[in-house]
């Protein structure tokens, strides 16, 4: 078949040849994957890269218009190195075709080479023997070619990309002791073989079309090769300064930096221990979207070091410590916090501290939202694929709607194995449900003993928290400006608790915080006449003193020290604000 010239209808077909088979053989790249961590993801990043391409372009005549098309589906839909890097050659592509309709092959293969340089320029620290060495090679042989027909071009070229890839292990050590050629590398030749076999085939009849992806498999990397636990990524938009200059910013908060595309918008892609750092410096600069983090090492352990054969799932609207949370591998999903048109993810990219700095200087109060549906599906599937049976414990459904959402997926997906709990509690309350059910898993309890308990567990627990101000509530829509008013002119300090059913509700009032810690000591004490006491714990907006101080009493009426004590997390700070002090008890019936 002789190919005179380039159209965006040519070009865009054979992109879908070359799309479909990267996802025909998705599962052999993520076994062959070894660099730059052995997270066996290579596969699946690429496949969902492609597809974001082939479900989110309308091709047209012009070459130049569906290029620009595909390269921005591309970025919008990358993931992990391979498929950034890929969408950033796309990007290098669209940004050198000539303004015009259609394509002959000298300028196509002149175009190829140029968007090379935009490849290395999106990398810290470019390495020879990946995807990065087989493009350019092949890249470079298109362009000392004369060859006029593009069918002959790239039937041509292959011979050069398939040698480039059978040296990549001469140049990587890691591909060398694995012995296996680079998955990336291996994944672009996939797809040139399979547009050969079209041009010679002339047809997409028999492109063959398998899901990009099994459920569970999204998005999970595997590997505790990483110096860095959190893998980053973003959509930035309308960036104010250079990609060196961002280079210079990213470089000593992680590695592994990908800048895909341009300033006016850009996929990136960053291996850190503190993602929170890594947001925090880029959003005075432009505009970011699509924030997504992934915690590589949790998700390592729960895929290959599992401690116990029960897993659990909770939200980062529990307080849990950490150190408890990684202890247990306890998978947790974020909710999203908005100041104005700055997103967050709860714990992730915005932690307690600079949450309630933000909080006393932003004028407009901050809206929380649930976690994304990708999010809080993706922990279930893999949590579901890899423990025998799981606990996902989420906050009340009176607060959020995360119970219900999980629920129906669950029930379609993995019922019977991943079992939906709703905590009806929010918090330190909450984290006292998951801490209750990880010691019992810890124990060696069976999952069917625990699930008879847990009703009764979540009856027995309750939160006390000492408000400091109704002016957070106000501004969040909790409670109506009038009632604010009134509550400050008399100086009432609200106590505010979860009824049976988990809706939030004033369990209590007073005109001093000395009187509301009085009250809520005095409420546990009562309650400890005929029921016995599991364990405490504590959280704070920015007032450790006074949970010390609430920590320092129980100690002494209760004979033992809290469980923790810890800042209260940002999502429910939105509307209990600086100040505020939560007590969380679970009581044991006598």
């Amino acid at each position: 078949m002789r190919i005179a010239y380039l159209d965006g209808y040519r070009f865009f077909r054979i992109f879908q040849v070359g799309a479909y088979a990267i996802i025909r053989n998705q599962r052999e790249l993520d076994r062959i994957n070894v660099f730059p961590v052995a997270d066996a993801d290579t596969g699946i990043n690429m496949a969902m890269t492609v597809e974001a391409v082939l479900s989110g372009v309308t091709p047209s005549k012009d070459i130049k218009a569906t290029m620009r098309s595909i390269s921005d589906a591309a970025l919008m839909g990358a993931r992990g190195n391979s498929g950034i890097i890929l969408a950033q050659y796309l990007h290098g592509l669209s940004t050198e075709l000539p303004d015009s309709q259609s394509l002959s092959a000298r300028s196509f293969a002149l175009s190829a080479e140029k968007a090379v340089k935009h490849l290395y320029r999106s990398l810290m620290n470019p390495v020879e023997g990946t995807i990065l060495t087989v493009i350019r090679e092949w890249s470079e042989y298109l362009s000392q070619t004369s060859e006029n027909d593009f069918s002959q071009l790239i039937v041509s070229s292959l011979a050069k990309a398939q040698k480039s890839l059978s040296e990549t292990p001469q140049k990587l050590k890691a591909l060398a002791d694995a012995k296996v050629v680079d998955a990336g590398a291996k994944g672009f030749v996939i797809f040139l073989e399979a547009v050969v076999d079209y041009i010679h085939r002339g047809s997409l009849r028999h492109q063959v079309i398998i899901p990009v992806v099994d459920p569970g498999r999204i998005d999970v990397h595997n590997s505790s090769a990483s110096t860095f636990r959190y893998c980053s990524e973003a959509i930035f938009s309308a960036c104010s300064v250079d990609t060196q200059a961002l280079k210079d910013l990213l470089s000593p908060l992680g590695d592994s930096i990908i800048l895909a595309g341009g300033p006016e918008k850009m996929h990136l892609h960053i291996h850190s221990n503190a993602p929170e750092k890594v947001f925090e410096a880029l959003q005075p600069l432009g505009f970011l979207s699509s924030i997504k983090v992934d915690d590589m090492r949790m998700q390592y352990e729960t895929s290959h070091q599992q401690k116990y054969p029960i897993g659990i799932i909770t939200d980062s609207a529990c307080d849990l410590p950490q150190e408890l949370l990684d202890f247990y591998q306890i998978s947790r999903i974020a909710f999203g916090v908005n100041f104005g048109k700055e997103f967050y993810l709860d714990q992730l990219t915005l932690k307690p501290e600079a949450f309630y700095q933000k909080l006393r200087t932003y004028k407009a109060h901050p809206q929380s939202s649930q976690p994304s549906p990708s999010s809080l599906q993706g922990a279930i599937d893999h949590m579901g694929e890899n423990y025998d049976k799981v606990f996902a414990i989420y906050v009340s459904d009176k607060l959020s709607g995360t119970y219900q959402s999980a629920t129906s997926y669950i029930g379609g997906r993995h019922g019977g194995k991943v079992h939906p709990v709703n905590s009806k509690q929010l918090s330190v309350s909450e984290g006292l449900v998951v801490l209750r059910v990880a010691r019992a898993i810890e124990a060696g309890d069976s999952f069917q003993s625990i699930s008879s308990r847990l009703d009764s567990w979540i009856a027995n627990t309750h939160i006390y928290t000492d408000i400091n101000t109704l002016k957070y509530m106000v501004r969040g829509g909790r409670v109506p400006a009038l009632a604010g008013i009134i509550a400050s002119l008399l100086n009432l300090k609200p106590i505010v608790g979860l009824d049976r059913e988990g809706k939030a509700q004033v369990s209590g009032k007073s005109f001093s915080r000395a009187s509301n810690m009085r009250k809520i000591i005095e409420t546990i004490q009562t309650e400890l006449h005929d029921k016995g006491l599991w364990e405490y714990a504590i959280v704070h907006a920015e007032a450790e003193d006074r949970a010390v101080e609430y920590g320092n009493k129980l100690s002494k009426l209760l004979g033992k020290s809290p469980a923790y004590i810890m800042p209260l997390t940002p999502v429910v700070g939105v509307h209990n604000g600086i100040g505020a002090v939560g007590i969380g008890v679970m009581y044991d019936p006598v």
